[in-house]
């Protein structure tokens, strides 16, 4: 006992160090910003004097239960990055696995290429398709020459639905679900939202390629020749020999994806602000609007630890999907 004792001790002394660090800057830092998100402060001072008012629950509240803007606000942001999240996170799963097993045995030279714009400052990628998208850019030149009236990206709030189906039937106007009507649920993402998918799915897809790449170089070769030997066809052995291989592979690339869809914050930042219209707006960039330019950072905090609960349970939600199954 005595012996277990002292190294008890000793691994606690080891990891010391690091649990301080993560105290002092991870756990207490949210601590902090939990005790403001009920609280009133407005920014001027420190948050922890007297004087700042002690509001409870009703930042939370407000973005739920209570009719006004700041109720408007948050559930057409949770819309939009639905949206969002819905059209990035199997497409970039997608293109990311399609570029690995097309460079698996090809040169570098293809894996630096495409995972370039990953690595390229989401900044001043931005900022470029901000010109490729604009109204005379060269996205609506190259629609032009094929005959195609290209859209206004940057300034039509319609959403893609609503641009296809027209006007909505008034049964999805006059009624609706926590401040917004069905119809503004169902429309559809903006076309600017659509712009700034395709700006992410192109950044983000080098970076999870190189995930897939290394789980497609760790798979023993004997597999995938054993199953060819049986007679099993390509499309068969990816499927039923490459594909369940990848599945760790694939829940860690579903998850960072997830995780970053849920936060994305720059390029809405650069390229939109939240318009046309609310329509690309995110609860992130919603937080950081709330905080920093409204100066109600109560609010502005509730917004951010509602995202946390939101990412949080989406997560443990996926591990149960792909957890491994017993016959």
């Amino acid at each position: 006992m005595r012996s277990r004792t002292r190294e008890n001790l000793a691994g606690w002394l080891f990891v010391a160090p690091v649990v301080v660090i993560l105290g002092l800057f991870v756990l207490l830092p949210i601590l902090m910003a939990f005790w403001v998100s009920l609280t009133g402060w407005n920014g001027q001072g420190s948050p922890f004097r007297a004087g700042v008012p002690f509001v409870g629950g009703e930042n939370y509240a407000r973005l739920f239960a209570e009719e006004g803007l700041a109720r408007e606000n948050f559930m057409t942001s949770i819309r939009n990055n639905i949206y969002y999240v819905g059209a990035v996170v199997p497409l970039q799963t997608a293109l990311a696995l399609f570029l690995a097993l097309a460079v698996n045995k090809r040169k570098t030279f293809f894996r630096t290429a495409f995972y370039f714009p990953s690595v390229t400052s989401s900044v001043a990628i931005s900022v470029v398709f901000l010109f490729l998208f604009a109204n005379s850019g060269a996205v609506n030149q190259l629609l032009a020459f094929v005959g195609v009236d290209g859209p206004q990206w940057f300034s039509d709030p319609r959403g893609v639905i609503h641009l296809l189906l027209g006007e909505p039937p008034a049964a999805l106007t006059e009624h609706g679900l926590l401040g917004l009507t069905w119809w503004d649920w169902l429309s559809g993402p903006s076309v600017a939202m659509c712009a700034i998918i395709v700006l992410v799915v192109w950044t983000t897809a080098g970076t999870f390629m190189l995930m897939f790449l290394a789980a497609l170089q760790n798979i023993p070769k004997t597999l995938d020749e054993a199953a060819e030997i049986d007679g099993a066809s390509r499309r068969q052995r990816f499927w039923r020999v490459t594909l369940p291989q990848l599945k760790p592979t694939m829940f860690l690339v579903l998850t960072l994806g997830l995780i970053g869809t849920w936060q994305v914050f720059d390029q809405i930042y650069v390229m939109s602000q939240g318009d046309p219209a609310k329509t690309t707006l995110t609860p992130a960039f919603l937080s950081y609007r709330t905080a920093f330019r409204d100066f109600d950072y109560g609010a502005g905090t509730a917004i951010s630890f509602v995202l946390f609960l939101i990412i949080v349970l989406l997560t443990l939600f996926q591990r149960w999907v792909m957890r491994e199954r017993r016959a």
